[in-house]
């Protein structure tokens, strides 16, 4: 006797057997337990308990069931299933004391490794090859702003993926990591290759002279470039990300930072040192140069397969190349700004302060895209929530004066910049570069440009992320090249603008030296 009801309730719990004719006067979910009622007694009352507690169960084998059906099919989806949940609360918990007190360290970091850039870029301007082979100045906004294409990329991935749980199980960070770093070796060594045909197309076009040993030197100098700097600031991205979650602290708010406080300096040093190598043996170029390149290339298979090996990668390595191609370009227009104005004395200083200004406002993009992205993810997948991906241009007062933590970060970001420029003038001034008096007349037209630059990113971004997510894109993938490279082309523009007006204004006090 005892022996039947087990089985029928196990029907009953899979959705088979009795139930599946229900008695039409008592409604659905009523004649199913009236077994059950048989050891319950006649009491109404104890049978709605029964009835929410077997629908409850019911629920719950189902879903285990296909928890596990799906376990056996694919990892990837039940850990974005099971570590979405509690996820989306904690970007709501900052407020912009706890925003800014992250952001600071991590900012001012990357500020000094803008300076130190700029006073880099400062001295090999009076190179031998950088004043004979004038196109690497196009080369410099291209390659730095290769980190915004590649590094900071990659730290909004892992930081989105750290944030979402992706990294919890070390199977999940070795996949992570081994994909990603092949994934930008691949990118490095492809952008740095068209970076350097850019290049030799921007030199060529006001002037109209071409030189072959010139454009071997600029393809070999920009694809090893990128190649070693990628490599060395992917490996500290990894450590940093891993490092940040460990402690505690959100990854957004300091991985971009921190790429982009060591890739300037990095990435700004390489180009020199290589490029000044590579000149001095240029009588032997027809085999150095072009060796230097085939090797690069050659390994380009190896990092392909290992890129393929893991999903997250996998669709980066296929549909990835169209916003770090274009911001490359468009970098490479900031580049030929650059190209003209620092031969010229009437734009002399514009150098050490072109690595600066443009550092700060790829820096405060990127975490901001990188802070959106993040909550977008906790809140769904791409295209999902159209609710949070509004198609239409926002206002610039739901930019920077909602309520939402997005809007809180922006406010912040922005009264960054103010503080931020004027100790990196103060620093740059102590150490003597630019060949420049800081006026207070420069100062306000330094910061007028820097705001002004900041601002547009910020909106852009906030316009752009959201725009992406409603089509499907992933925005850690593709909103990040794109605003740092107009942060470059915006920064070199707007500073070197500044110059034109301070020089016609007659208030610059130079002294150009060698």
């Amino acid at each position: 006797m005892s022996s039947k009801p087990e089985p029928k309730d196990v029907h009953q719990l899979n959705g088979t057997g009795p139930a599946a004719s229900p008695c039409p006067s008592d409604g659905p979910g009523r004649e199913p337990l009236a077994g059950t009622s048989e050891f319950l007694g006649p009491d109404g009352a104890g049978v709605e308990v029964v009835v929410i507690e077997s629908r409850a169960n019911a629920k719950g084998v189902r879903e285990e069931d296909a928890l596990l059906e799906n376990g056996s099919q694919s990892n990837e989806s039940d850990d974005v299933s099971t570590d979405r949940g509690p996820a989306p609360p904690s970007p709501l918990k900052e407020t912009s004391f706890s925003i800014g007190l992250q952001v600071l360290f991590p900012f001012l970091l990357a500020g000094f490794g803008t300076v130190a850039a700029g006073m880099v870029l400062d001295i090999v301007q009076h190179w031998e090859v950088f004043q004979k082979v004038t196109e690497v100045f196009i080369l410099v906004p291209a390659l730095l702003g290769l980190k915004g294409n590649l590094e900071m990329t990659l730290a909004s991935r892992l930081s989105t993926a750290a944030n979402i749980g992706h990294m919890d199980t070390p199977k999940d960070l070795w996949r992570l990591i081994t994909g990603n770093m092949a994934l930008i070796q691949v990118q490095a060594t492809v952008v740095g290759f068209l970076a350097s045909i850019a290049a030799v197309v921007f030199g060529w076009i006001p002037d109209g002279h071409f030189s072959i040993p010139h454009a071997f030197l600029l393809c070999a100098s920009s694809v090893a470039t990128a190649f070693i700097a990628s490599l060395v600031l992917g490996m500290i991205m990894i450590g940093v990300i891993i490092g940040s979650r460990k402690i505690g602290i959100n990854p957004d708010n300091v991985a971009t930072p921190i790429a982009a406080s060591l890739g300037d300096l990095i990435t700004l040093a390489l180009l020199s040192g290589i490029s000044w190598g590579l000149y001095l043996e240029q009588g032997v170029w027809q085999y150095i140069y072009p060796l230097v390149c085939a090797f690069f290339v050659a390994l380009l298979p190896v990092w392909v397969v290992l890129a393929r090996r893991s999903p997250a990668t996998r669709e980066v390595l296929y549909s990835g190349w169209e916003p770090v191609i274009i911001a490359m370009a468009i970098s490479s227009v900031g580049g030929l700004i650059l190209d003209k104005t620092v031969s010229d004395p009437n734009f002399a200083g514009m150098a050490v302060f072109t690595p600066v200004i443009n550092g700060v406002g790829g820096n405060l993009v990127a975490v901001q895209a990188s802070r959106i992205s993040t909550f977008l993810h906790m809140n769904g997948m791409p295209g999902e929530n159209s609710g949070q991906a509004p198609r239409r241009c926002p206002s610039p007062c739901t930019t920077f004066f909602s309520p939402d933590v997005n809007s809180r970060s922006a406010r912040v970001l922005f009264l960054l910049v103010v503080p931020g420029h004027l100790v990196f003038l103060y620093t740059i001034s102590c150490m003597q570069g630019g060949h420049t008096t800081l006026t207070l007349i420069f100062i306000i037209f330094y910061m007028t440009a820097a705001l002004l630059q900041v601002l547009i990113l910020l909106y852009i971004a906030d316009w752009m992320v959201h725009w992406m997510w409603g089509r499907g894109l992933d925005p850690d993938n593709f909103s990040i090249p794109y605003l740092t490279a107009l942060g470059d082309l915006l920064g070199t523009g707007l500073l070197a603008l500044s110059f034109h007006v301070l020089w016609l204004i007659g208030d610059r006090d130079t002294d150009v030296g060698d």
